[in-house]
């Protein structure tokens, strides 16, 4: 992700200064790539370059260290998702923002899509929003045993936080953010620690429990209750005997939605009784100039020229969606729902 965001932002006339990564070959062949010299820690980056802004993409674990120091030197932070590996985290890191002359923008890039431009555009349409169904769905796909996204130290949680996270933001921002008051989960680990496990498209490489490796949770089945009675279903899993799926649906007063989180296309349900009573439904075709991840490198870059916090994707919206996933991790340990702060 490093090395995409740095395309990224070469692509769109921005300059990379430097890069920063703890393995030594990640630094030579940045070095290379962007002609730019590569230290082994953020710290010693900082220290040593004069920098407008920073984006981080290291595990999960490292995000507020590495935010909190840039931020306290006044360079603006691009984060990738999720804010941090946990709420105390994520706080440091909103706390740290909210002193600092600086902003963070958090990397919920599925936002930038064409599907989410539409439905926007269309927003009056719906009405009152009332309920969000948000899938993200793989049939299979653990990521490799022994890597950081199966590791809880290093990533603070495992399909959840990793692939979740992206289905409790778009779900969210299609509501508008409503206060989030309750949250029941259940999270589950059913294949990540099996000998046997299946994995016909190599996402995880050779498949090796012996040594153990996995230690987080790899599917998640939760509901949100928000005060304006808004609520939201969300299913999650790096594995599920079931297709998979992408699809968010939005159900609302006037008229309902289906879109893909990162897709292109809309399609609309209503009814009329035009003529005589019938359904309609409609599909709506989006098209970007830029795809997601470069749509938010260009809203980044956009707010770094004018040093002014953008109005999307925001450090406090961040911290919102880590609460939801904490309070779906303390709801499944529970086994009750929890109130969210």
């Amino acid at each position: 992700m490093g090395t995409l965001h740095a395309e990224n932002i070469t692509d769109l006339g921005g300059r990379v200064v430097a890069g920063s990564d703890v393995v030594d070959e990640a630094r030579e062949s940045f070095a290379v790539a962007f002609d730019a010299p590569a230290y082994e820690s953020a710290e010693e980056m900082y220290d040593a370059e004069e920098l407008d802004a920073v984006v981080i993409t290291t595990p999960n674990t490292f995000h507020e260290p590495a935010a909190t120091g840039a931020l306290e030197r006044g360079l603006h932070v691009l984060c990738e998702k999720p804010l941090a590996d946990s709420l105390e985290s994520a706080e440091a890191i909103a706390d740290a923002a909210a002193e600092s002359d600086a902003f963070c923008m958090v990397g919920f890039s599925n936002r930038f899509s064409a599907a989410a431009d539409v439905f926007t555009a269309q927003r009056e349409r719906f009405g009152e929003i009332t309920h969000i169904e948000a899938n993200y769905v793989r049939r299979r796909g653990i990521p490799g045993l022994g890597s950081w996204f199966t590791n809880e130290e290093l990533s603070g949680g495992g399909s959840l936080i990793d692939i979740g996270v992206h289905a409790i933001d778009f779900a969210l921002y299609l509501a508008g953010f409503p206060e989030v008051e309750e949250v029941s989960g259940v999270t589950r680990a059913n294949f990540g620690n099996d000998p046997d496990y299946v994995d016909p498209d190599d996402w995880a490489g050779n498949w090796d429990t012996s040594e153990g490796g996995f230690d987080v949770d790899d599917s998640v089945s939760a509901f949100v209750r928000c005060a304006d009675d808004t609520t939201i279903s969300l299913e999650v899993s790096w594995a599920a005997n079931r297709d998979d799926s992408h699809e968010v649906y939005v159900r609302g007063t006037d008229a309902g939605a289906k879109l893909d989180i990162g897709g292109e296309d809309l399609h609309v349900y209503d009814a009329s009784s035009e003529g005589v009573e019938h359904y309609v439904d409609e599909d709506l075709d989006g098209e970007r100039e830029l795809e997601s991840h470069h749509g938010e490198a260009e809203r980044f870059l956009e707010a770094v020229e004018a040093d002014e916090a953008p109005d999307i994707n925001t450090v406090e919206e961040g911290l919102v969606v880590q609460k939801v996933i904490d309070a779906v991790y303390r709801s499944s340990e529970e086994g009750r729902a929890v109130q969210v702060e």
